[in-house]
């Protein structure tokens, strides 16, 4: 990772990838998603902020895990939820 970006995403060495395209929380509720964001401390998917429910950054703020990627297929980045700072890989 580059020295430019937040020590958050720097501390990210080996990503992971989401097993599944789907929501954790909203399969559980009979929710609706719209994109999807897989933690990279605990691996589990969740709906992004554009989605009712807001899974992903409810889990960050709730864990302190501060570091996301998109799970949508072709898109190549991460999200830092702590700094706001984006950093494409």
């Amino acid at each position: 990772m580059d020295d430019q970006i937040c020590k958050h995403l720097s501390a990210i060495k080996k990503l992971k990838q989401p097993e599944y395209y789907l929501c954790d929380e909203c399969m559980k509720h009979g929710g609706s998603w719209v994109h999807l964001r897989t933690c990279q401390e605990c691996g589990v998917t969740l709906c992004c902020d554009s989605s009712p429910s807001k899974h992903a950054s409810k889990h960050a703020r709730e864990t302190g895990h501060p570091v996301v990627i998109s799970a949508e297929p072709g898109e190549r980045w991460l999200w830092c939820y702590v700094d706001e700072e984006m950093a494409e890989y």
